[in-house]
């Protein structure tokens, strides 16, 4: 008999892998009944990412740290993974008005591999941990892995690289934790069931991987003071809409009326922040930009012109 090829052998056990017993027979069902069946599976993902709090909430106050000290946050992933890493790094400057560079993704195959697959790209681990130091990784950055089965060498190897110089590390995967033996500081395991697919890891897989990823980097932009209440107060006026929702924002936070919120704004350079305290704090543009030095940019305690002490 033909030997059995490691990699052949070790897919066959990967969770990700297997078949969905709900959806045998999906080939020949009527569409009204293929949906139902891909949103009944869609239904297990959020149960999934729930068993992971605790340790979604570990991985943030990493993040948390490491934007403190100035370092940043690279996704590392290959296929649908690298795609959600870039897709979560690319939405974090517009929406909390941070440098472009703070959230980065990384994908195996490089920039082609975000419009057309590239997937020979991810088998070699030297070409993950080459990556990384192209993309000018340094101690302190924080490195988290994507990868919906756990094994993909070029995630693996990008992990450790970051490892070995001192990053600290995450790693994103639907692998359950007992069959994880990546060494990291914090792995995320939602283990969502086989795909109603097999193997098509875009689908529940991939769902959860985003859902993770939103968490990551929303929470920590909160705890860095983004947010108010429950709106976005650092986005960047760089388009219509924007302009438009950082004059609403100031008007369902303060009460002011469209023409006032449009004429603080633009004494506060259109910065929702400042905005935001010259009203409700009542003083000028210079004074609402020293309070909020003071705070460290949480809002709260600059309206009340006092320093924020965090909470964790």
């Amino acid at each position: 008999m033909r030997p059995v090829n490691p990699l052949f052998d070790e897919l066959r056990t990967l969770a990700t892998e297997q078949r969905n017993p709900a959806t045998l027979s999906i080939d020949v069902a009527p569409v009204d009944e293929i949906v139902r069946l891909i949103n009944a599976e869609d239904h297990r993902v959020a149960e999934a990412v729930r068993e992971e709090l605790p340790h979604i909430a570990e991985a943030v106050r990493i993040v948390v740290r490491a934007f403190r000290a100035g370092n940043r946050l690279f996704y590392v992933g290959a296929g649908t993974s690298g795609r959600l890493g870039i897709l979560d790094a690319s939405e974090c400057p517009p929406t909390y008005g941070v440098d472009p560079d703070m959230v980065q993704g990384i994908i195996a195959g490089g920039p082609p591999a975000v419009f057309r697959s590239q997937e020979g790209a991810e088998d070699s681990e030297q070409r993950g941990a080459d990556a990384l130091v192209e993309a000018g990784v340094r101690p302190g950055d924080v490195v988290c892995g994507i990868a919906a089965s756990r094994r993909t060498p070029f995630v693996l190897g990008a992990v450790a690289r970051a490892r070995a110089m001192g990053c600290p590390t995450l790693y994103v995967t639907c692998t359950p934790r007992s069959e994880f033996t990546v060494p990291v500081d914090v792995a995320i395991c939602p283990v969502v069931g086989p795909e109603v697919i097999m193997g098509s890891t875009r689908m529940k897989s991939g769902t959860a991987q985003k859902m993770v990823l939103n968490m990551l980097t929303t929470a920590s932009m909160i705890r860095l003071g983004k947010v108010y209440e429950n709106m976005m107060v650092d986005l960047q006026m760089t388009n219509r809409k924007l302009v438009e929702r950082s004059r609403r924002t100031v008007m369902t936070v303060t009460g002011v009326d469209y023409e006032e919120a449009a004429r603080v704004l633009d004494s506060a350079d259109g910065h929702v922040k400042t905005a935001l305290v010259m009203i409700l704090g009542e003083v000028d543009a210079a004074q609402a930009r020293r309070r909020l030095d003071r705070a460290s940019g949480f809002v709260r305690a600059a309206i009340a012109d006092q320093e924020y002490v965090p909470a964790d």
